[in-house]
């Protein structure tokens, strides 16, 4: 299905004396059947074999949405040309669920609130992490019994949980945390039925759909409970160090604050981004390491060789490197956020081509990040690949898990720290196994979850 020279060639340059700019190629018309069942039955899956056809295609629907996988065209769409884009259709549709917050608000406005909610991820801020990072997963694996089978992404969803509730809000607001966390779980799988091509034809949010009312009812109930930790918060004026506390003190050049709605829009953000993302970076980590024992016995020599059979603390971070390769190239096989998408402002030019205002850009790391032009072997987990620097040495957007630039996720440190040690933790004191129930069943929602959960046998380990 790849592009012949000519077909390329055509593609890229427009016949002379003609008026119109280049476009990308499309696939041919006899696959449009096969595209359109793909699409519907496995995004992913359909995501793979567009690439088939080059780097840059464009859709056989009457609109114009363009898949992209080259690394430099994704590089001049989320950074050399940044200005030049909006979050997408599907993502403004998900402010109907998170509000405003960083991950979908835009402009001047959004520039504000990353000034603001910036200071909460400084290094010093980090660091007064690392200790509910490492004291989650302790109290996590207290309750593990060798021998056992458990689900581990709902494990590593309640430890993730428990670090950003106490990292939000503090640890005394941990039962409406978890509340909260459920809320947006349903949320999230709620939304993932309309993500994609249907995101352009959902209903405003007032028409009384019964997945608007839903939405509505979900939205209220977080409202509810956000809004009165921050209530209770204002009302008893503590200076606590928090993130809630650290947003509600926030303020810009000129003195201004957020608002009790930006509060809790951007406590919405966080809550998913520090909860969810991280889950499931943990939980394919445990899942490839219980299926390539070999990877999981050189991952447990470093942390017993680092930590000497005492707990993972900060300090120790930049010394598990390969924990970290581990994380990297889990990542990279099953990237969390799976695929990022913008739309043009205005007529913009893009590795060659020209496109006119209003046409939508898809970038998935699920596509680039088994390209095995920048990783030999795509589909094998090969944790040792990230050595000697590969993060740098890689084409820039050949791995973006985290987005990039100016728009980068902005707890991507927070979560590399958090991901290091809870993983550290863990397999500090187990040893993770396949079972015959033990499989994968993808489902790409606004993350890309573990349709059914993984469950892995646990087996205590003993320092040798």
């Amino acid at each position: 299905m790849t592009m012949t020279t000519s077909e390329a060639t055509s593609a890229r340059s427009p016949t002379p004396g003609t008026p119109e700019r280049a476009r990308p190629a499309r696939p041919p018309w006899r696959d449009f059947g096969k595209l359109m069942s793909a699409f519907n039955s496995d995004i992913l899956g359909g995501l793979t074999m567009l690439r088939g056809y080059g780097d840059f295609v464009r859709t056989r629907l009457p609109l114009h949405i363009y898949f992209v996988s080259d690394p430099r065209a994704i590089e001049e769409i989320l950074v050399k040309k940044a200005d030049s884009f909006r979050k997408d259709r599907t993502a403004r549709l998900l402010s109907r669920v998170v509000g405003n917050g960083l991950l979908v608000n835009e402009g001047e406005s959004w520039r504000r609130q990353r000034r603001l909610v910036q200071p909460a991820f400084h290094h010093q801020q980090l660091q007064s992490y690392a200790a509910l990072m490492t004291g989650a997963i302790e109290r996590a694996r207290a309750g593990w019994r060798g021998g056992e089978v458990r689900d581990v992404h709902a494990d590593m969803m309640a430890v993730t949980l428990d670090i950003v509730a106490e990292a939000l809000f503090g640890a005394d607001v941990s039962a409406a945390a978890g509340d909260i966390g459920h809320i947006i779980g349903e949320l999230m799988e709620d939304f993932g039925k309309i993500v994609g091509i249907s995101a352009r034809f959902q209903p405003p949010m007032w028409v009384p759909t019964p997945s608007n009312r839903r939405l509505r009812k979900h939205v209220g109930r977080i409202d509810t409970l956000i809004r009165g930790i921050i209530d209770a918060r204002k009302s008893r004026q503590e200076q606590r160090d928090d993130l809630l506390s650290l947003l509600i003190r926030a303020r810009d050049e000129a003195g201004g604050q957020m608002t009790d709605t930006q509060v809790r829009d951007e406590a919405v953000i966080l809550f998913l981004a520090g909860h969810e993302t991280t889950a499931l970076a943990l939980s394919y980590a445990l899942y490839l390491l219980a299926t390539h024992p070999d990877s999981q016995a050189r991952l447990a020599d470093e942390i017993d060789r680092v930590l000497g059979g005492r707990s993972p603390g900060l300090a120790d971070l930049e010394k598990l490197a390969f924990t970290e390769a581990v994380i990297n190239e889990s990542m990279r096989l099953y990237p969390p956020a799976w695929g990022f998408a913008r739309e043009s402002l205005a007529p913009v030019d893009i590795s060659g081509f020209s496109f006119p205002k209003g046409a939508e850009f898809v970038m998935s790391p699920w596509v680039v990040h088994h390209d095995a032009r920048n990783f030999p072997d795509p589909e094998a987990f090969k944790p040792e690949r990230w050595q000697n620097d590969l993060l740098h040495r890689l084409p820039k957007f050949a791995y973006f898990p985290f987005g990039g630039g100016p728009r980068v996720c902005i707890g991507n440190r927070f979560a590399i720290m958090e991901a290091k040690l809870v993983l550290a933790g863990a397999v500090q004191r187990f040893r993770f196994e396949p079972t015959p129930e033990t499989k994968i069943s993808l489902f790409p929602s606004v993350t890309l979850r573990p349709r059914g959960g993984i469950r892995l046998r646990l087996a205590e380990r003993t320092r040798s």
